[in-house]
Parts: C-alpha cells; sequence; structure tokens
C-alpha cells in the first residue's frame, strides 16, 4: 500500500564548501518537471554567469526512475555522479542540486572534486526537511454554483488538498489526492448532479 510513498524535500536550500581557494555553492530546489530543472539551471546560469562549472543533478517521480546528472565541463565523473550519489543515499526524488563551483587557481585532481561536490551537496540537503509526501492524483472538478455544498461535503469527507479553486457563475476546484485513494474521490465527485472531471 506504501508503494506510493516517497522522501523529498520541503522547501530550497543552499550549502557550501571551500577547498584551496575554489568555491562549492549547492543549491537545492523541489521540482516536479524536467521543465522546472532547466529553468532552475538556466536562472543559476544567469545569476553565476562568472562561475567556471553548473554542476548538476536531480532525480523525479515516486518510482524515482527519472533522473540525470551533469558534470558541465568537469572531468567525467567527477562531480556530477556524486552529486546524484547524495540525492541517491538520502532516497530523495523530486529534487534538483546544482553545485555552482568558482575555481581558485588551485587543481583539486578527481578525488578532490568528488570530496567537494559530494560535501556541498550534503551541506545542502542537511540544511533542509526532509519530509515525506505521497504520490498524487490532481482532479480538476468543474461544476455549478448550485452543486457547492456536496462537493464541500465530499471534500470535508476526504480531506484531499485544495490546490485551487474559482468560484464564479461557473466554478471549478483543483484537488490533489494520495493516488491511491484517487478512484474513490473521483466516484463520490461524480454521484454528484451537474459536474465534470477533468
Amino acid at each position: 500500500m506504501d508503494n506510493d510513498k516517497y522522501l523529498t524535500i520541503a522547501a530550497e536550500s543552499e550549502g557550501v564548501y571551500k577547498e584551496k581557494g575554489s568555491k562549492f555553492n549547492a543549491y537545492v530546489f523541489p521540482v516536479f518537471t524536467e521543465d522546472e530543472v532547466k529553468e532552475h539551471i538556466k536562472a543559476l546560469k544567469k545569476k553565476y554567469y562568472d562561475a567556471r562549472h553548473h554542476v548538476y543533478a536531480f532525480r523525479i517521480g515516486a518510482d524515482k526512475k527519472t533522473y540525470r546528472c551533469s558534470d558541465d565541463g568537469e572531468p567525467s565523473n567527477s562531480s556530477g555522479p556524486p552529486v546524484l550519489g547524495q540525492i541517491q543515499s538520502y532516497d530523495l526524488t523530486n529534487i534538483l542540486i546544482v553545485v555552482v563551483r568558482y575555481f581558485g587557481g588551485t587543481k583539486l585532481g578527481v578525488p578532490g572534486l568528488v570530496h567537494a561536490y559530494r560535501s556541498a551537496a550534503i551541506d545542502a540537503i542537511e540544511n533542509n526537511l526532509i519530509i515525506e509526501k505521497f504520490e498524487q492524483d490532481i482532479i480538476k472538478v468543474n461544476f455549478s454554483y448550485m452543486a457547492m455544498n456536496d462537493i464541500m461535503k465530499v471534500i470535508k469527507e476526504m480531506n484531499p488538498e485544495q490546490i485551487e479553486q474559482k468560484f464564479d457563475n461557473t466554478c471549478y476546484i483543483k484537488l490533489g489526492i494520495r493516488k491511491a485513494n484517487g478512484e474513490e474521490l473521483r466516484e463520490k465527485l461524480l454521484n454528484i448532479e451537474g459536474i465534470t472531471i477533468e
């Protein structure tokens, strides 16, 4: 029953590691799509345009099957994989870590780089809160104002997260609920007259 459970981070956080003049700034973001990943990386590259490297790793989905990492010009496997390794060792998903490196003039060698990138990633994760979440079904309910009371009864009973709503001549409410309970919520809502579900 708990195969829709996963660990992730509560918010954005930062970490830092310094070695021989080089500075490794790690930035952690909660993410749900690869588009979000791209947006964050793009924003950091713009903000820290003068940094030598923007190394990243991410993992998405409760099944943890979507993941990628990049060395961004550092020696092969010296930076991206150690960052991804920390995501895996903390068993996290829906997370992006970007480590921005300012080169300090002294080469660290591959073992030094592995240690530096790993340490920056750990610091950023440790500065965050690890939380347990459930994979969600997102259900959008369109209804007329007349059906409001019936819908609110179902919401009170099933307690889904209310993500977005608009109450006007025509109304809609967007609900998020644990995947395992999604079907039951749909059925209860469909018993109400005059509503449509997306």
